[in-house]
């Protein structure tokens, strides 16, 4: 019988090939297959910092606020690094941050945002975010305007394949029903398909638009829409427990066969909301994340199909892990030799030079290099 998912899926997988191929980031099964995902605020990169990146990824996106407080704006300081990465590696696919929901000071285009376009609650008061940001109410015609043109133009300015779109688990999410009533709530959720369906006409069927809302399960509606999809509280924050880890492997196995981008943001047991951790050394979580990593990967690989990206990181910023190296990644791994054999909890894969296993259940894992 065909599930939800898989009705969605197949109409991804048709969409597709109707409107033509994109312009996918490199992909190889020759080694682990990574992603970068990380922004600098403070100022660009070091000319070692772009090297690394240039090196080491061909899939980057660049977070809000990226050289803000050099440059003025995420846009101006997005474009140079852009500029920077592209001289030193032109296979390298670019995405343009760019909140669906929130709306961050930290860009020129806020100048422009139209007057009253912030969402208000049933009873007329802003609707914050941790109390300070505002939100887009998409059911405006004239935000969802403001929003696809910004992205299109960052797009063509900067020369790069596509947007990263944040945040669309926040505009879905039920309790937004209740904050805003039925009416409203659903006029919201209309008004993301529209966005969604703007931004891939303005950008135009090459380009890529990633979007952060694949999560539990949830969240498909969007594939047929996108590019893919991040699955970002991988075993962590809202991520946690063996069902969720099991339904985000399981979103990922089933994105993956309707050729979709999967991007697992995976982490180190600890993340940049942990104040206590954050006190250590640099080296010191960086050690950590080096224990650490064998669960994560694991289920990755046991998982990843073609074009899913491994993205491991303690946080989202320079120092929170992206320039951190790991010998797993330099391991050769060779193509699957089909999908994982499944048992209650534990997953079983095999690629052409290693051996997969890992137990949800229990977090132990096993990569047996060949």
């Amino acid at each position: 019988m065909k599930t939800k998912f898989h009705l969605i899926v197949g109409l991804a997988a048709t969409l597709m090939a109707a409107r033509g191929a994109e312009a996918l980031p490199s992909f190889s099964w020759e080694h682990v297959p990574v992603y970068a995902h990380l922004g600098k605020t403070a100022g660009d990169f070091t000319t070692e910092e772009l090297d690394f990146l240039a090196r080491h990824f061909n899939f980057i996106a660049l977070e809000k606020g990226q050289a803000f407080r050099q440059r003025g704006s995420t846009e101006a300081g997005f474009a140079e690094a852009a500029r920077q990465l592209k001289q030193r590696n032109p296979r390298a696919q670019l995405l343009f941050y760019w909140n669906a929901f929130l709306d961050y000071p930290l860009y020129a285009a806020n100048k422009t945002f139209p007057a009253g376009g912030h969402l208000q609650d049933a009873h007329g008061k802003p609707v914050l975010v941790r109390n300070t940001v505002p939100s887009y109410d998409l059911a405006r015609a004239d935000v969802r305007a403001w929003w696809s043109d910004v992205a299109a133009a960052n797009v063509r300015a900067g020369a790069v394949e596509g947007i990263f779109a944040d945040a669309l688990q926040q505009v879905i999410a039920p309790a937004k029903q209740k904050l805003l009533g039925a009416a409203k709530y659903k006029a919201l959720n209309e008004g993301l398909v529209t966005l969604l369906q703007d931004a891939r006409r303005k950008l135009g069927p090459e380009k890529l638009i990633i979007y952060n809302g694949l999560r539990n399960g949830e969240g498909t509606q969007f594939l047929p829409l996108t590019s893919g999809a991040m699955i970002e509280h991988f075993g962590a924050l809202s991520g946690t427990g063996k069902e969720k880890m099991a339904a985000d492997m399981e979103s990922m196995q089933q994105a993956a066969r309707a050729g979709k981008i999967i991007c697992l943001k995976a982490w180190p047991g600890f993340t940049w909301l942990d104040a206590d951790v954050m006190k250590k050394p640099h080296a010191e979580l960086a050690r950590l994340a080096r224990e650490h990593i064998t669960f994560p990967l694991a289920c990755f690989l046991a998982a990843a199909g073609t074009n899913s990206f491994f993205c491991y990181t303690w946080g989202y910023r320079e120092g929170d892990g992206t320039f951190e190296w790991y010998p797993e990644f330099d391991k050769p791994l060779g193509p699957p030799q089909g999908e994982a054999r499944r048992d209650g909890w534990i997953w079983r894969r095999e690629f052409a030079h290693a051996a997969v296993s890992v137990n949800l259940e229990t977090q132990a894992a096993k990569i047996d290099w060949h």
